[in-house]
């Protein structure tokens, strides 16, 4: 498992927003997303029509990118790996839970199992800088 400074793990949490990135056979695809890093993975909240779910059916491997652009400044950790895809049961709950405290969108329109699935990125390669 890809181990995370402990200015890392902090600068991740102080984040709300990241780009996340998936591909399918050949077209890249970017968004912003919401997201939780916990136990050494992220996890994202995402809907089974949406783009990035259709390409990580097809494809698991991904990116994602947090980071604050300040010039002179800039901090950022971007991590690679594999997703797997989390509809219910503990995991979903332990997950939920963490989303439904930290987010107000998620609070306003909550889900149950089932509804809409959790991605969990499980880093292969990470690198960060402006964290030193």
């Amino acid at each position: 498992m890809t181990q995370f400074t402990e200015k890392e793990k902090n600068f991740l949490a102080s984040i709300e927003e990241a780009r996340f990135a998936t591909a399918n056979k050949s077209t890249p695809h970017v968004k912003p997303v919401s997201f939780i890093f916990q136990d050494g993975s992220f996890y994202i909240a995402t809907d089974y029509t949406t783009v990035t779910y259709k390409n990580i059916k097809k494809n698991p491997h991904a990116a994602i990118t947090v980071d604050i652009y300040d010039p002179g400044k800039h901090r950022a950790v971007l991590a690679q790996g594999e997703v797997s895809i989390i509809e219910d049961g503990p995991e979903f709950k332990k997950i939920y839970a963490k989303f439904f405290d930290k987010f107000a969108w998620v609070r306003k329109d909550p889900w149950k199992e089932k509804e809409a699935p959790f991605l969990r990125l499980v880093p292969k390669h990470k690198t960060s800088w402006g964290l030193a």
